[in-house]
């Protein structure tokens, strides 16, 4: 029987750890704890590289292990596995991922993602490599609504490799496109990775979620500036669609009242309504459209007026400015500070006032012979240069204020009959599914609400979106409650077995023996990062993320502050690092899930070649962000102070 190479490249990378422990057994002058621990290491790898499910692996293997630590003491050993468990149960950051998940089925079930492609393909139809474009903003929006590699590369693969493939597009970039693309819910909020890296490396998930915020757009831009310079230089790679594929019907009622698909609309709109050429149009119908067609001017003037009450507000004062002390005691005169005591005049004796009454300081009315009582504590007058006064709107205001309006005027000369259908398209797919993620997003990133109860939100979202688009059928809701359970179960028994591997691990000593050898090396921190970064993309070529996080984010975690490293940071790191993973041959697992679902003609070594380009990329991406820390920090340090 021929073995595949994949399962070759398997078997001898659970033959090369094998032979590393065996041989670090055998060379060690004596054999203890740590490298007990380091064995129980290697075997979990290897199990879990022979199929056997990864959280009973490491339950199994951490119970074992823990009793030979504790010297055969079963009672012991089962007390830490039910303190391992209940640890995990108290979590609360983890109740946020059965509600992401759930929301991200909902939103597939529901069908919402084939209407957004068609609609992004059609609004970027006169971009270089349009459907390759609208692939990728497909998949980084869906993959914000679901956060789940399979679901994405396996739904794009159904809508958008067949449309490519008939339009000429190559293999290699229609399958880069769909594989890259489908990895971006790995890193982009609210992705179940950083929750789970959240959690087990003790990093706020709302810090994660906003440090990961611009580095998950860095990414995706890139793949997308990639794909439009590739389609302008190779046009045989992606050539521009048809003008058939561009076309799009418009609705019966519009052509009625003779609006044509070059024509401009507004203009055409208001025409009708004032009677030219209605054709017994509903003047209703007519008002409705111009509606639509003038939301983007209502929002930016909304926009813009909201804006300008809020820079040109007058600053609210405290009530009580800053006190000053008039008087006090007995008046006497002011006198200039002096170290020590004051001297009197130097020339004596000051004589009473010509009246022979006391004089006294303005406003006071004491009696002769009485001391003048302290004066009350009042505000000191505000000078008209003091009082409030409102500011005008700064010098980037206006030029905010000129691109918006800039851009709505470019909007509204360009908008024909064709474009203001597509335009409807995307309101009834691309922007609902946006203020539902930025909603999300939001009240996380601002503080209005924690993960778990943003997911809530979400969940509730994803619902009344599939009821709007009649989509929520008793059939898909079970479906996706299932399917939760069912994702929710995994990474809850994940993070059990997790926790008991890594207790057994620590016990044993195998955390002390590795950071003992990493600090052996004198590494320096780019010579650490490197280092770290390389296990973990070879780690993903057989492992889930789910199983790396929840292994090897424990061993390295406890290292970072010998070296200096930002724990947020490094978490940022390594969700770009296990995208690469993803795409990277011989074990890519978006491929796989392509494959299950293209044409019988696409090869899996083509799906490889195609997604080679978008790993450079991801590489790229990796290096700017270690260069410019501020990509991922800028945010987080900005909203939260860190």
């Amino acid at each position: 029987m021929k073995v595949r190479k994949e399962l070759w490249f398997g078997f001898a990378l659970m033959a090369v750890l094998v032979t590393a422990a065996v041989v670090m057994l055998l060379q060690a002058p004596v054999i203890t704890h740590g490298h007990i621990g380091l064995l129980m290491l290697s075997l979990v790898v290897v199990a879990i590289m022979l199929g056997f499910p990864t959280a009973f692996t490491l339950m199994g293997m951490g119970m074992l292990f823990t009793w030979i630590a504790y010297e055969r003491d079963s009672a012991k050993t089962l007390d830490l596995m039910v303190q391992a468990a209940y640890k995990v149960m108290a979590n609360d950051v983890l109740i946020s991922i059965p509600l992401f998940v759930f929301m991200g089925y909902l939103v597939e079930r529901a069908n919402l993602i084939e209407k957004l492609f068609r609609s992004l393909h059609l609004a970027l139809s006169r971009v270089p490599g349009s459907l390759a474009v609208a692939t990728l903003v497909t998949c980084a929006v869906f993959a914000t609504a679901t956060g789940i590699v399979g679901a994405v590369v396996t739904l794009m693969g159904l809508l958008a490799l067949p449309p490519m493939l008939r339009a000429g597009y190559s293999v290699q970039m229609s399958a880069g496109a769909i594989t890259a693309g489908g990895c971006l819910g790995i890193l982009i909020p609210p992705s179940v990775l950083l929750i789970v890296y959240g959690a087990t490396a003790g990093v706020s998930v709302v810090q994660l979620y906003a440090g990961a915020f611009f580095p998950g757009i860095m990414l995706a831009g890139l793949y997308v500036l990639y794909v439009i310079i590739l389609a302008k230089l190779k046009p045989s790679v992606a050539p521009p669609l048809s003008a058939e594929d561009r076309r799009v019907p418009l609705p019966a009622r519009l052509v009625q009242a003779g609006a044509d698909g070059e024509a401009r609309a507004v203009p055409g709109l208001l025409a009708a309504l004032r009677g030219t050429g209605r054709h017994h149009v509903p003047a209703l119908y007519l008002a409705g459209q111009l509606a639509v067609a003038l939301m983007p001017l209502v929002l930016v003037l909304a926009v813009v007026g909201l804006s300008y009450r809020s820079v040109t507000a007058v600053p609210v004062v405290d009530a009580a400015p800053e006190m000053q002390q008039i008087g006090g005691g007995v008046t006497e005169a002011p006198a200039e500070p002096r170290d020590g005591l004051d001297e009197p005049p130097s020339d004596g004796l000051a004589e009473p006032p010509s009246d022979g009454a006391l004089g006294e300081p303005p406003g006071a009315s004491a009696p002769v012979g009485e001391a003048v009582p302290a004066a009350p504590v009042v505000a000191a007058p505000a000078s008209a240069a003091d009082a409030p006064v409102a500011s005008g709107p700064s010098k980037v205001w206006w030029a905010a204020t000129a691109v918006a309006l800039v851009a709505v005027l470019t909007f509204y000369m360009v908008l024909n009959f064709t474009r203001l259908e597509i335009f409807k398209m995307l309101l009834t797919s691309f922007f609902p599914l946006l203020i539902l993620i930025l909603s999300v997003l939001g009240s996380i990133v601002y503080g209005l609400a924690t993960p778990t109860e943003a997911a809530a939100v979400g969940a509730t979202g994803g619902l009344l979106l599939a009821a709007a688009y009649r989509q929520l059928t008793f059939t898909r809701v079970q479906e996706s409650v299932f399917l939760t359970a069912k994702t929710s179960a995994m990474v809850c028994w994940l993070f059990v077995g997790s926790s008991i591997f890594s207790a057994a691990f620590a016990l044993l000593g195998g955390q002390e023996l590795v950071e003992r050898w990493v600090l052996g090396m004198n590494l320096t921190k780019t010579e650490f990062l490197v280092l770290s970064q390389v296990i973990i993309f070879v780690l993903g070529w057989p492992l889930e993320w789910t199983e790396i996080i929840v292994i090897f984010m424990p061993i390295f975690v406890p290292l970072l502050d010998n070296f200096g490293v930002d724990p947020l940071f490094f978490g940022l790191l390594v969700a770009l690092n296990l995208q690469t993973a993803f795409l990277s041959p011989p074990v890519a697992m978006a491929a796989f899930y392509l494959k299950g679902v293209a044409p019988k003609h696409v090869t899996l070594n083509q799906i490889f070649a195609g997604m080679l380009p978008f790993m450079a990329i991801q590489v790229l991406a990796i290096f700017l962000l270690y260069q410019f820390p501020a990509i991922g920090l800028w945010l987080p340090q900005m909203l939260y102070a860190r």
